[in-house]
């Protein structure tokens, strides 16, 4: 019977590929088309009228009437929206909203996910992966068997409030369409239960049910837990990789951070070329790309997800009133921070992200970092796409397994020299610690051009300065924050020592 299932949504993903190939030639109309649904049918809005999107015809128009904005530009109406109050930034009264993590003034940021961008934009993102997944892998048996899932929690705004806030995988799961839940472990009781450490126990005792185990076909997460949690089961199991666990495992779905880093460490737990890797951009905003042939290392832009977008160039990053150009204006390999307006009543919002496009035919993407974790005290413009391959590249050379680590700026001290520390993880050591700081430093020289011509002999950096943290340290930190779970990463880099001293302090109050 689930064979038959699997050969019907083959069947079905056959037909909607079609539509994303009819997409792919024509992206800027379905750009142009979704700009003038989203203008027109937010017009009477409170947000629409103080901005006159009633006079607003082409996208030039929209960028004169309406400045760019950040969480804090619309957290008083989204704070209203919560309470209940219609119209304010979307049509009618929006119930979801996203739990982000938090700007400098919040702990937390709310995203709205009103129904139709939940519909179009999450969901639709959701089955535009699938279809690309059973495109590539014709033989793919998904749907003939069960996929595990990680998500975190959501929560009621308020007694007797219709509002509900929670992980947008939360609230994914929850508002699934009903034809996915049977394929789905585990039970939703402990995927929504509040308490991580707690949560992922249970999970790991399902994981390895022996009725479940063989029918596991799939995950997704971000990498940093889903290790975690594949430490939990073979912890559980006895066994030494995943695939004595899952023997008939065939996809994981990641996003969130770059793979990069884990790969050595997911080959490891999944050592098999027949588990196929498939990257996607969903964030708590939207769900903005995905994979689309197996043996790329980029993402497709989804360009008809109900999310028109424009691109901030880097030098305007942190002008007040910054300049950002339409999708047909971008140029390959140039950094851009991602501004995005959304069925949700998110209007020319910077979500943080910065990306950078590997094609514009069709626009694909990769993701580089965030506007606020770079390292750029002396010049060098370092992001967390050249960290993160650099510390691959170094760790592929000299047999080492990095987990996590973060890096701040050295500030100049009297006559002395600025430089890079870096706060390292390892799951398995280098050998020789100094030779591998060295061969980190070169690799981010060879990546970066900018940060090489500072360490040219020595003159603006000295070499980066790597410090070894024991194991399970970051964890320990994070747990500390109240940041465990699927949504929360480790933050990578930071322009200031804020996150490299609190650890550094975290371990000495350990």
């Amino acid at each position: 019977m689930r064979n038959i299932v699997n050969s019907a949504f083959n069947w079905y993903y056959k037909l909607r590929y079609k539509e994303i190939e009819r997409i792919l030639n024509n992206p800027h109309t379905a750009q142009a088309e979704i700009f003038q649904t989203l203008i027109s049918s937010a017009k009477n809005t409170e947000f629409g009228r103080l901005h006159g999107f009633g006079s607003i015809r082409t996208p030039k128009q929209f960028r004169d009437q309406v400045p760019v904005q950040n969480y804090d530009s619309l957290k008083p109406y989204i704070q209203r929206m919560m309470e209940g109050e219609k119209d304010i930034l979307w049509p009618g009264r929006v119930e979801m909203y996203s739990k982000s993590s938090g700007t400098t003034s919040d702990k937390s940021k709310f995203i709205p996910v009103s129904q139709v961008n939940f519909d179009e934009c999450h969901i639709k993102g959701t089955w535009d992966t699938m279809t690309i997944i059973y495109d590539q892998i014709p033989d793919c048996t998904i749907f003939s068997g069960k996929n595990f899932i990680m998500a975190g929690n959501h929560s009621v705004y308020k007694p007797g409030s219709k509002t509900i806030y929670g992980d947008v995988s939360a609230l994914m799961i929850k508002n699934m369409p009903k034809i996915a839940k049977p394929f789905l472990e585990p039970e939703l009781d402990i995927v929504f239960r509040d308490d991580w450490e707690s949560k992922i126990a249970m999970m790991a005792e399902v994981a390895c049910r022996p009725d479940i185990a063989p029918m596991i076909k799939m995950i997704g997460g971000v990498p940093t837990w889903t290790i975690v949690f594949f430490r939990h089961i073979l912890e559980h199991s006895g066994k030494s990789n995943m695939l004595e666990v899952w023997p008939n495992f065939e996809t994981y779905i990641h996003g969130g951070v770059n793979i990069e880093p884990y790969r050595e460490q997911l080959a490891q737990l999944l050592p098999s070329e027949q588990v196929k890797y498939f990257e996607v951009y969903n964030a708590s905003e939207g769900y903005f790309g995905t994979k689309l042939k197996l043996e790329d290392d980029d993402m497709l832009l989804l360009v008809n997800n109900g999310v028109y977008y424009e691109f901030i160039p880097m030098d305007q990053w942190h002008e007040d009133e910054p300049k950002a150009i339409p999708l047909e204006d971008v140029e390959v390999g140039k950094n851009y921070a991602l501004v995005i307006s959304t069925n949700a009543g998110l209007w020319r919002y910077v979500i943080g992200d910065t990306l950078t496009f590997t094609s514009i035919n069709p626009y694909k993407i990769k993701i580089t970092g965030r506007t606020k974790q770079f390292v750029n005290a002396f010049g060098e413009e370092v992001m967390v796409s050249n960290t993160d391959k650099a510390i691959a590249e170094a760790c592929q050379e000299m047999n080492a397994i990095v987990s996590e680590y973060t890096v701040a700026p050295i500030y100049f001290k009297n006559s002395g020299k600025g430089g890079h520390e870096w706060l390292v993880e390892f799951e398995k050591e280098p050998i020789d610690i100094k030779a591998f700081n060295a061969l980190l430093d070169q690799k981010l020289q060879m990546i970066n051009s900018d940060y090489e011509a500072k360490r040219y002999k020595d003159m603006a950096l000295q070499e980066l300065m790597l410090r070894r943290l024991p194991k399970g340290t970051f964890m320990s930190w994070m747990k500390q924050r109240g940041k465990l779970g699927n949504q929360n990463k480790v933050p990578r880099l930071a322009n200031n020592r804020q996150y490299v001293d609190d650890i550094l302090n975290f371990m000495l109050e350990a």
